[in-house]
This record gives structure tokens, sequence and C-alpha cells, in this order.
């Protein structure tokens, strides 16, 4: 037995001598070696690729800030430099180095949006432009921002015209949309349909006109729906009744016609209903008393006709109501005596 296990043993120093086990160590390090350099290339390699993006995304804002009017303003004095992420004004970034947020809200900025490369700036969730001195159109090649961006605010700006681009349809996981107070003209573009994430969606102020498109019916997550004074014209297309989560509808001073869609009454997380200021006809619907959330109810200026429903005493939260100008006869029904919060009624 002393033998044989002496004789097993023996064979490793044997094996360590021979050329076979030098050509397979000398192999197995050119291997490890191999995979390292391999490993380390990559990863410099991918390091480099996203140095190169981040300094695209710097130069995509010096170059839209040297095309500005007043782009020597203080507000942007920060911007040098080719990393955006380093303590510039405005802007804020992933932990990836990307630029994730663009807020220059209020800041007085003059110029157009033309020169802002929207597809150098892939991983952008937020752009907020609200209330400077934007002029010109709103490009096509808004289509070409981040798909993944959130909220766009090109709101009061006054001077933004011209059409709103079938384009914006492609940001689809849009949640908030301004385009209000600006000089935007032609029809809402059907492809707003596509913004099923939308929240919020403001357009008022501007000289819009056409039809609302059925299509706005598809924007189911929607809270807040404010298309006033514009020049819409045509009725309320009925496809209104299936924004179920719609809290607040401003639909008033248009060219809006025919009569109220019963199916307004589907809306019943209403809080805000104003219709005002249009040309509406016809009676106020009874579907009207299933707005059990209603707070303020505006239909003065119309053309409305016919006697004011019984079902509006089931308003029991209504605290503003306005019927006056229109072409309401008949008594007042005594159900308005169950609106008890009722603060403001003009019937005049």
């Amino acid at each position: 037995m002393t033998l044989e296990y002496s004789s097993s043993n023996s064979f490793l120093p044997q094996l360590i001598t021979t050329p076979f086990f030098f050509i397979f160590l000398l192999f197995s390090l050119y291997s490890i070696s191999s995979f390292h350099v391999t490993f380390t290339s990559a990863s410099t390699s991918s390091t480099s690729l996203l140095n190169v993006e981040h300094h695209q995304e710097a130069l995509t804002l010096l170059s839209w800030k040297a095309s500005l009017d007043n782009q020597n303003q203080s507000l942007l004095s920060s911007w040098i430099g080719r990393n955006a992420c380093h303590h510039w004004f405005g802007v804020a970034c992933h932990e990836s180095g990307s630029i994730s947020d663009l807020d220059l809200h209020d800041c007085g900025l003059r110029g157009t949006l033309h020169n802002l490369n929207f597809s150098s700036l892939p991983n952008l969730l937020t752009l907020n432009l609200h209330n400077n001195s934007l002029y010109g159109t709103i490009p096509i090649s808004i289509g070409n921002l981040s798909k993944l961006i959130t909220v766009l605010d090109f709101g009061f700006n006054h001077e933004l015209s011209g059409l709103i681009p079938q384009e914006i349809g492609l940001l689809t996981s849009l949640n908030f949309l301004d385009l209000s107070t600006n000089n935007l003209t032609g029809p809402m573009p059907h492809l707003v349909g596509n913004l099923r994430n939308l929240t919020t969606l403001l357009l008022q102020t501007n000289k819009l006109y056409d039809f609302i498109p059925l299509e706005i019916g598809l924007l189911r997550s929607l809270n807040v729906l404010d298309l006033s004074s514009n020049n819409f014209t045509g009725p309320i297309p009925p496809s209104i009744g299936d924004l179920k989560n719609l809290t607040t509808l401003y639909l008033h001073s248009n060219n809006l016609t025919g009569s109220i869609p019963p199916e307004i009454g589907l809306l019943r997380s209403l809080n805000v209903l104003d219709l005002s200021s249009n040309n509406f006809t016809g009676p106020i619907p009874p579907s009207i008393g299933d707005l059990k959330n209603l707070t303020t109810l505006y239909l003065q200026s119309n053309n409305l006709t016919g006697s004011i429903p019984q079902e509006i005493g089931f308003l029991g939260s209504l605290i503003h109501l306005l019927l006056s100008f229109n072409n309401l006869n008949g008594s007042i029904p005594t159900s308005i005596g169950n609106l008890s919060n009722l603060g403001i009624l003009y019937i005049h």
C-alpha cells in the first residue's frame, strides 16, 4: 500500500516537467490575458461612447443658446464647457450623466425652437420653456424628442405660431402638454389621440379652429382639458363621454354649436364644467344631474332653450351656477332648493 501511494504522488512532478504541461500553462495564461484585454477594451469603448453622447448634449444646448436673441443674458452664463451636468442653470441629469430635465420657465428667453436639436437629447424627461418670448413655429422635429418625455410645456410664450405639428402625437409617454396662450392656428391634430398617457392638455388662448376631433375620446387618462378661447366650431363630439377621469373641462369662448350632448353626464368625476360663451342650442340635458361632484357649472351666454331640468337639484356639491343670457323659459324648478352649498346663482 505504501508503494502504491508513493508511486501515484510521484506522477505530478513528472507531469510538470513535460513540454505538454508548459504548452497548456502558456495557453491558459494567454486566454486569461486576452479576456482581460478584451473586457477592458469593451469597457473603455463603452465609456468613450457615453462621453461623446454627453458632450453632444452639451453642444446641442450651447448651439441653441448661441441662436437666442438675448444669448448673453445672465441666467445662462453657467452654460460653459462640455459638461451640462456641472451646475448648468435649469439642467438636471440622470445618474448616467445624460440630461433628464431642461427647465427654463420664466427666464425671459427670446428666440425660436428651430436650432434646438431634439434628437440629441435622447433621455429627456421634461422640457419646460413656459412663459418666455419664444416665437416662430413648433418644428416638426419635435417628434424626435425622447419617447420617454413626460412633460412638454411651451405655454404662455404668446408668439409661437403656425400649426400644431402632427408629430407631437409621437410623444406617447407625455403626461402633461401645455401649448396655451400662444398664436397657434389650424385644427387640433388628430394624432393627439395617440397620447393615451396624458393627464393634462392645455391648448387655451390660441387661434385654433375646426371641429374638436373625435379622437379626443381616446385620452382616457385626462384629468384636465382646456380648449377655451379659441375658434373651435361644430358640436362637442359624443366621444367626450369616454373621459371618465376628467375633473375639469373648459370649452368656453369658442364658436361651438349644436346641443350639449347627453354623454356629458358620463363625466362623473367632473368638478368644473364651463361651456359658456358659445352657440349651443336646445335644452340642458337631464343627464347633467348625474354630475354629482360638480362645484362649478357655467352655461351662460349661449342659445339654450327649454326649461331648467328638475335634475339640476341633484347637484348637491354645486357652489357656482350661471345660466344667464340664454333663451330658457318656464319656471325655476323647486329642486333648486336642494342646492344647499350654492353660493352664486345667475339666471337672468
